[in-house]
């Protein structure tokens, strides 16, 4: 198969590269970075060098292909997300709808069945609805669950507050993901036989927040680590003091929030997945070497 693969070698992209080369596909990586060729060449895979803003490099590159992975590549900087991933998703669409791609593997999110309330995930949500108005097109949303490696981003906090702090915490549900379990569940989608749209939840592990500073906190010396719940107005107050953009910080409490309350995860409580192999015991060791060396 000739399969395109956005996201360049991320997390997902490089493990879900290196394993549809090795099956034996003509894989065609997009990368908004001409650096990243060589890598790119070295998997064996093909190089598209271009910006998926970019309309007419989209058909370019998807022009015979079978089956195309799409995900929107995080941007902080852009301060209406939603807006921001209209835009990508709608590209997607127009790019797909001119070359007739018949197979499409979508990164989405948990959460994204909500229509307001989740922040950042939000955008996932409206990708989704715009993705869907293809026709004759097989589609599979891969809502993924909370990246481990987004703990990386309270290293910080535990070595200068000596605890984890959110809007979220203690007993509140978590499900967490590796990305190459997501490339793993990826590489599988691309190559099924084209049927009717699906929706699949991919997660690793599921934790409680405490259950999960633990596991940290044994890892890095620190068994006592708690995952403390702050207030929406003391996780605001924290994040201006470290000089985020008022979008930014409105976007992770708002997040926060929807996990908080439950909401997050109530359409997954419908429809589990097979969890897979990477547990945070795994993901803990790799914490704890960046925690030592940071």
């Amino acid at each position: 198969m000739k399969i395109v693969v956005t996201g360049s070698l991320g997390h997902i992209g490089k493990p879900l590269t290196e394993e549809l080369v090795h099956q034996g596909h003509s894989v065609t990586v997009i990368s908004s970075k001409a650096e990243k060729q060589k890598d790119i060449e070295a998997l064996g895979a093909i190089a598209a060098i271009g910006s998926l803003e970019d309309i007419d490099f989209l058909i370019t590159t998807f022009s015979g292909a079978d089956a195309v992975f799409t995900m929107v590549p995080p941007n902080f900087a852009e301060a209406d997300q939603v807006a921001y991933y209209r835009r990508i998703s709608a590209n997607y669409v127009q790019a797909i709808n001119q070359t007739g791609v018949k197979r499409l593997v979508n990164l989405s999110s948990y959460g994204a069945h909500l229509d307001k309330g989740t922040g950042y995930i939000l955008g996932a949500h409206f990708a989704e609805t715009i993705l869907d108005k293809l026709t004759d097109v097989a589609i599979t949303h891969l809502r993924a669950g909370y990246f481990y490696y987004n703990l990386f981003g309270f290293i910080d906090m535990i070595k200068g507050a000596g605890f984890i702090g959110t809007n979220y915490g203690g007993d509140d549900k978590m499900v967490l993901v590796a990305p190459v379990d997501i490339a793993a569940v990826a590489a599988e989608e691309l190559i099924k036989p084209a049927g009717s749209e699906t929706i699949r939840y991919v997660v690793s592990d599921e934790l409680t927040a405490s259950e999960v500073a633990h596991i940290i906190g044994n890892a890095i010396g620190k068994p006592d680590l708690q995952w403390v719940v702050l207030t929406n107005e003391q996780m605001r107050a924290g994040m201006e003091k470290r000089g985020l953009p008022p979008h930014v910080i409105d976007n992770f409490v708002e997040l926060g929030g929807s996990l908080h309350s439950g909401a997050l995860l109530e359409d997954y409580e419908q429809h589990k997945p097979t969890l897979g192999h990477v547990k945070l015991d795994d993901f803990a060791k790799e914490f704890a070497a960046v925690y030592q060396n940071g």
